[in-house]
């Protein structure tokens, strides 16, 4: 009976803008953290623009929590909705971590596969942008979000061989003569994979919940 309830009352479907809403701020992140990589003088005010996003994201996802405390009608389950967000919000966090780890190591130069590594978590986001929005009809769109999210678990894999052709880099390369630098070097591989991971848990979620509402 409840379920039949669930179908004909109307959705609170503001879940789906604060996805969208979140996801977009986790595109800015990316951006930046790609553009602070690219060290420079202007490497501080790509970092500050990506903490500024962390914190506007951190509050969408606040707001997410407390939609689902107020709402009566969600759009799927609600252990869902928070394990979406929170896996979304473990994403750019963890952006901002990597961020944290270059400022407090003075880290103003990176290597390509680093810089790979950073472009990889654009493409991660972009894509999670393009599967929001095909949420709100999952129905329709189920085809098309298993093709999004296998991309990004192609990405993410591809993430895992940079991080481990970058290491050998340093063993071969600078960690010969200076041990610090595999040890700065190899924590802030570190960070950039675990982007990769977490970008996967969402894609992995999202896959999830296609497969239980279709």
């Amino acid at each position: 009976m409840f379920d039949f309830i669930k179908k004909i009352l109307p959705r609170e479907d503001k879940f789906f803008d604060m996805f969208e809403a979140h996801v977009a701020k986790s595109i800015a992140a990316a951006h930046s953290l790609r553009a602070a990589l690219n060290g420079g003088k202007e490497m501080r005010g790509h970092i500050d623009a990506l903490m500024k996003a962390e914190d506007d994201a951190d509050r969408i996802t606040d707001d997410v929590i407390d939609g689902l405390r107020k709402s009566f009608i969600t759009p799927f389950d609600r252990a869902e909705i928070q394990k979406l967000i929170t896996d979304m919000d473990d994403a750019i966090d963890q952006m901002n971590k990597t961020a944290k780890a270059i400022l407090l190591f003075e880290v103003d130069s990176f290597e390509p596969q680093m810089l790979g590594m950073a472009d990889d978590a654009v493409k991660m986001a972009e894509l999670l942008a393009q599967a929001m929005p095909l949420m709100r009809n999952m129905g329709a769109n189920a085809n098309r979000l298993h093709e999004i999210t296998g991309k990004i678990l192609a990405i993410e894999d591809d993430q895992d061989k940079l991080n481990e052709s970058g290491l050998k880099a340093l063993i071969k390369g600078k960690a010969k003569k200076d041990a610090m630098a595999y040890i700065v070097g190899a924590e802030i591989y570190d960070h950039l994979e675990k982007v990769g991971d977490k970008f996967e848990d969402v894609a992995q979620t999202l896959s999830g919940i296609v497969v239980e509402h279709v």
